[in-house]
């Protein structure tokens, strides 16, 4: 039953002078207005034009309404105004800040039908409606040249950050698995950023182990990084999920440092015992937290290959115990047990700010 209005205005007094009414003659509305500072903020690096370049269009140009960068401009936007779903874009294609955006006030965008198959441009060639299709190697390289092209000045050195993170699934999603640590069903991509820049994302089964890939992803991108900036020194940091041997290994022989969580044991809670107990001594001292650093080379009985150097943190806070350690490849006379910990493993900003011997190469 149609709702029946009493009135056209409401009065809200006035200010300034002004009246203040609420009506319902405003026509288009949208809460979108953020679109706009996207839009600037793509024009400016040029993302979409460049990721645009990426694809190849076989569809009939005489035929083709919205055009393959009109397409990933409304997607991308869509996604950063937190419509993730593809069925939102049916009443997005006519959200006049969206519209405005893409430089088609008066056109309505493109739907979801069009968008997925976009979205789904691998399946080009076994499908008749999937004409647009992608270089996903060109696609990866592109992150990486963004990057690189955001730096006026060649930087000393550069801080590449590993992460993983759940991703969660509420379907019957190719791939799904149940992850303990999460506790729900959920995808486990794996993120390579450098600062706020990322460098690398892939979508990965959450049935992998945490560090699964990370090898190849961190050797595809210093070598793109070194064949524009040779003498760059680079530091690989991450959680004790990315502590892997042939991590660890490939670092070692290209050069390439790394800063990487150590998870605990018993044989490394017993190499800082003695750590632990000055620890334990000056915090009930003063009466604050306290931590004391062990620098020592230890090697796992099966995982590792090679002897390695360990960092430990002795710490004593709230009246226990809180070991942490961290294993590293750079050579303690260009960084010390504390500073390694404290100013780089903990920062969470690039380290390009400390001085310009720390993790140069020995001679």
């Amino acid at each position: 039953m149609p709702t029946q209005c009493s009135q056209t205005e409401m009065d809200f007094g006035s200010s300034g002078g002004r009246t203040l009414v609420g009506a319902f003659d405003g026509g288009a509305i949208t809460s979108n207005g953020g679109v706009l500072l996207l839009a600037a903020a793509d024009k400016r690096i040029g993302l979409s034009e460049r990721l645009a370049g990426c694809f190849r269009d076989y569809r009939n140009a005489n035929l083709v309404t919205h055009a393959t960068i009109d397409l990933l401009r409304q997607r991308i936007f869509g996604l950063g105004l937190g419509h993730e779903d593809l069925i939102d874009h049916d009443a997005l294609r006519f959200d006049p800040a969206l519209m405005a955006a893409l430089d088609k006030p008066e056109e309505a965008l493109a739907g979801k039908s069009t968008l997925n198959r976009l979205e789904h441009a691998g399946k080009i060639g076994l499908d008749r409606h999937h004409k647009l299709d992608h270089d996903g190697q060109a696609i990866e390289r592109l992150f990486v040249d963004i990057f690189m092209d955001a730096h006026s000045e060649l930087p000393v050195r550069i801080v590449l950050d590993l992460d993983a993170t759940d991703d969660r699934l509420f379907g019957q999603q190719e791939g799904r698995h149940f992850h303990g640590y999460y506790d729900c069903y959920c995808y486990l991509p794996l993120y390579i950023f450098c600062g706020r820049h990322l460098l690398a994302a892939k979508l990965r089964s959450s049935s992998v182990d945490g560090a699964h890939g990370a090898k190849d992803e961190v050797a595809r991108i210093v070598a793109q990084i070194r064949e524009r900036w040779p003498n760059v020194s680079i530091v690989i940091r991450g959680d004790s999920g990315f502590c892997r041997d042939e991590l660890m290994t490939w670092c070692e022989e290209n050069h390439v440092k790394y800063v990487l969580g150590l998870a605990g044991n018993s044989r490394l809670h017993k190499r800082i015992a003695r750590e632990s107990r000055k620890a334990k001594l000056k915090s009930k001292r003063t009466g604050k937290p306290a931590r004391v650093f062990a620098d020592f080379e230890y090697r796992t009985r099966d995982s590792w290959s090679a002897k390695r150097r360990v960092v430990g943190k002795a710490e004593w806070t709230q009246g226990e115990a809180n070991p942490r350690f961290i294993v590293t490849n750079v050579d303690p006379a260009f960084g010390a047990a504390k500073f390694l910990y404290e100013h780089v493993y903990c920062r969470k900003h690039p380290v390009s700010a400390a001085g310009p011997a720390l993790f140069k190469r020995p001679c």
